[in-house]
């Protein structure tokens, strides 16, 4: 069985009932919109935001879950998924997941609206059952996203990320979207009890930890999802790079700083810095940063009593490094 089906197994039944009624959440009474979102709704991923949300609802209650937590996993994929068909338009991506999107099969204009009405659908979902505390828990998560990516473009044209500037981004760009979905979750079942912190931060640490495995790709021999070298030519700062700019000599730092602002399309070059980052111990830097994190967040997991939902948040934790993509 594959670790991510394993990791499912719990809340299997969950999960199939939270696709039918999530379609349900995304319907509309015009056929183009409801052909887009049919569209969106059969080319998912791993689905691992709802996942997040089942699994921690179903740890911190002992297995009672209710619609409230239903309706918290269907407004952070409807949110979540907005911002992704936005992105979309922002990179001029023409793929998703290896399948079209949206704006390469109906252009910008409608990809903006569907993006907008997947957000406004989002909102009313929870205003309309009352499930502010829930709505409030991904409009701060939103904001973060935003603010991060801002963050990440204005450092990047000047290439002076310190590591502490890093954690901020990675934090708001990545580890925020994983909290909301887990302090969503004990939200859900727990609401105002201290679980919904605990996991909040449970989520934040296993974010971190997801980003700086995904900078570690970047180095990689192995074939994965994205080609190495990919963040060096779109001159991002990842966490092997920062460590070494901040270690190695003057000549060195404005050597590698050069390749990166004037040859990041010099293949040649691009193999260069990264052979010369893992020679100066920037990959084993990142790595004992990365299960730090890791520790961390099983350290949390670890309060809580052993059951079948605490194994597989265990098991996710552990995929969360492990991967191979």
């Amino acid at each position: 069985m594959k670790i991510v089906e394993q990791i499912k197994q719990p809340v299997d039944y969950e999960m199939e009932l939270f696709e039918q009624k999530f379609q349900l959440a995304m319907s509309s009474k015009v056929a183009l919109l409801n052909r887009i979102t049919h569209y969106l709704v059969n080319r998912k991923g791993k689905q691992m935001r709802p996942m997040f949300v089942f699994l921690v609802a179903k740890m911190v209650s002992n297995g009672e879950i209710s619609e409230r937590t239903y309706r918290g996993a269907s407004v952070i994929e409807l949110i979540h998924t907005a911002t992704l068909v936005h992105d979309d338009v922002v990179d001029d991506s023409n793929r998703r997941r290896g399948f079209f999107s949206i704006n390469a099969l109906w252009k910008n204009k409608i990809a903006v609206l569907v993006g907008d009405y997947l957000l406004s659908k989002g909102l009313l979902l929870s205003i309309d059952n009352n499930d502010f505390d829930l709505l409030k828990i991904i409009s701060i998560a939103v904001r973060e996203m935003s603010e991060g990516e801002l963050l990440q473009i204005e450092k990047a044209r000047k290439l002076d990320i310190t590591e502490a500037i890093y954690y901020e981004i990675i934090r708001q760009k990545t580890a925020t979207l994983i909290a909301a979905c887990c302090s969503l979750g004990a939200a859900s079942v727990k609401p105002d009890s201290d679980h919904v912190e605990r996991m909040r931060k449970f989520g934040e640490l296993i974010g971190m930890a997801f980003q700086i495995k995904d900078d570690l790709f970047d180095y990689g021999t192995e074939k994965i999802g994205k080609p190495t070298g990919i963040d060096i030519k779109e001159q991002k700062m990842t966490l092997p790079l920062i460590y070494v700019l901040n270690t190695v000599s003057k000549k060195d730092k404005n050597w590698i700083i050069n390749s990166i602002k004037n040859h990041n399309k010099d293949k040649k070059r691009v193999n260069e810095v990264i052979a010369f980052v893992k020679e100066n111990g920037g990959l084993d830097y990142a790595i004992v940063k990365m299960k730090a994190f890791q520790e961390e967040a099983l350290q949390i997991l670890n309060t809580y009593p052993k059951s079948d939902f605490r194994d597989s948040l265990e098991l996710m934790v552990n995929y969360v490094i492990q991967r191979k993509k």
